[in-house]
């Protein structure tokens, strides 16, 4: 069995990792794998945090430097059908369904009597369910051998479009955590950093953008420093809404209280994990929500939107953080100011957040694509 992996970013660390573990695992049992990434970066990453390419520890083919934005149509088209067509793979992993360069490759490969599987990380609250793009992924996603869904909301997304479960195959997320990683140095730097007996400090790390919702954070906080003065609430990255959210802030005068810390990476951002008394994702639209994985691997609960898809698997109520109703920003506020008491064993809580986060690694990941590529050359096989 040959394995043909694309992607369309370098600059995804958390791809970088799994597909690594691909490599390593695929090696150990002789099975040959060409990687191919479309492009280094996309103009909305460009500036939350550099490519680095220590992370991608595996032989591949990049096609484009620079941003995917400013690749040519027609080159791209051209290009990905050319490799496409020689590459020798019985399978291949198409990342996305949406763009015609899928559905390029996914002719060509029909034509080769080459199976194909996707990669979806799309939930159903991610984006509005439009008529004419549904018949389109109903097509696609019925036409491919195998999904590969990063958890169960995009299980249940993909069989809201007749996928029979037979062809989904659910593939963990997992978060590119730094080479030296130990829980156990994660528990000591937790212990140390996390407050105590102070007001609470809550973060956000992301893009500052719409999708995020975080006027409703600052609406919720304004609720917070009522009952709580000496809170402060951090946020990490940056976007186009930075200045709209500045002028939030002050408009609803907890400027004092909040800090735009601007992008953060490494060390500088897994420390702000360990010194937050919770993370705090108010997304609107969300497939998964990786910067959930970061913050329990370092035993910082989290309080995320209902609409965010690691819900199922990693919020906990009580225990590994709480969720809440988006658009509700009373209930975003109530969950909020119920942080200091409900996670005040700073040790406790941050057990359990390590115990449900322990599953969701890269060689997790890996392990879960190549049995699925497995599943699907034996029913290819069968079928024949």
């Amino acid at each position: 069995m040959k394995i043909a992996i694309w992607h369309n970013i370098m600059w995804s660390r958390y791809k970088a990792v799994v597909f690594s573990s691909i490599y390593r695992r695929a090696q150990t049992e002789n099975i040959p794998v060409n990687f191919y990434q479309i492009a280094e970066t996309d103009a909305n990453r460009a500036g939350l945090s550099p490519i680095d390419q220590s992370w991608h520890e595996y032989p591949f083919t990049l096609l484009f430097e620079g941003a995917s934005s400013n690749i040519p149509s027609l080159k791209l088209l051209w290009k990905a059908a050319l490799l496409t067509w020689r590459d020798p793979a019985d399978i291949v992993i198409l990342s996305g369904y949406e763009r015609p360069v899928v559905w390029l490759q996914a002719l060509i490969l029909s034509l080769k009597r080459r199976p194909f599987a996707l990669f979806c990380d799309s939930t159903i609250y991610d984006q509005p369910q439009n008529f004419w793009k549904g018949i389109g992924k109903r097509i696609i996603f019925n036409w491919a051998d195998g999904i590969f869904c990063y958890g169960v909301r995009a299980v249940e997304y993909v069989s809201h479009y007749d996928v029979p479960s037979s062809k989904s195959f659910v593939r963990c997320q997992a978060a590119a955590l730094p080479k030296d990683y130990s829980a156990a140095k994660a528990f000591e730097q937790r212990l140390e950093k996390a407050p105590r007996n102070a007001p609470p400090r809550y973060l956000y790390v992301g893009r500052l953008s719409p999708e995020k919702s975080l006027d409703h954070l600052l609406l919720a906080f304004k609720q917070v420093i009522a009952s709580i003065p000496g809170a402060q609430l951090v946020l990490v990255g940056k976007g186009p809404s930075e200045q709209e959210l500045r002028n939030l802030a002050a408009q609803l005068g907890v400027q004092q209280h909040v800090a735009f810390a601007g992008p953060k990476f490494d060390s500088e951002l897994f420390e702000e994990y360990s010194k937050a008394s919770c993370l705090v994702l108010p997304s609107h639209s969300e497939p998964w929500g990786l910067v959930v994985n970061e913050a329990l691997s370092y035993g910082c609960p989290a309080v995320v939107s209902h609409r965010c898809g690691c819900v199922p698997e990693l919020v906990n109520e009580g225990r590994t953080g709480f969720s809440f109703e988006w658009g509700d920003v009373n209930h975003l506020s109530e969950k909020m100011k119920l942080v200091p008491e409900t996670f005040s064993d700073v040790a406790g809580t941050a057990r359990a957040c390590f115990a449900q986060i322990a599953p969701f690694t890269p060689d997790s990941a890996a392990k879960s694509i190549l049995d699925g590529c497995l599943t699907i050359a034996n029913s290819q096989a069968q079928a024949k």
